[in-house]
């Protein structure tokens, strides 16, 4: 966790890690793609995989994650739930050493965040190196103690 009090610190936190895969409102997915499109698009053009093997490793991801059925849904038709795992999931299949969540409380508004996030890590763990969540020091009160 990496706690700021404001977007300047949010900004300098997110700085220190260029490398990082990360998972950010900032960073839209695009809307003319499905989610199953959004995911394979980084395994296509990171590790020039054809569209048949991209596609189906971001099927299987989509199903480590259980939420395969919204691999067809463009971003207009995802809940703010699905969003956030195919953001996180568009995140996971570049293999990164680090995945960096920013504000998932802006990504996920209408839920209790922390164990969303923290279920949908241990449904992916051994598929990256480590996460670090950003997020405002006044939301320290809704994770649980680690």
């Amino acid at each position: 966790m990496k706690w700021v009090t404001g977007d300047a610190e949010r900004r300098e936190a997110l700085a220190e890690h260029p490398g990082a895969a990360l998972v950010s409102a900032e960073l839209p997915l695009r809307a003319n793609l499905s989610a199953l499109e959004n995911i394979a698009l980084v395994p296509q053009y990171r590790r020039d995989l054809d569209w048949a093997a991209a596609s189906a490793e971001a099927l299987a991801l989509l199903e480590q994650l259980g939420c395969a059925e919204c691999a067809g849904k463009r971003d207009a038709a995802l809940t703010h739930a699905e969003r956030f795992q195919v953001k996180l999931l568009r995140a996971v299949a570049a293999k990164p050493a680090l995945v960096v969540i920013e504000r998932p409380g802006y990504l996920l508004p209408d839920s209790h965040y922390p164990p969303f996030v923290d279920a949908a890590l241990a449904a992916l763990q051994g598929r990256f190196g480590e996460c670090m969540i950003v997020d405002y020091a006044w939301n320290a009160p809704l994770y649980p103690p680690r």
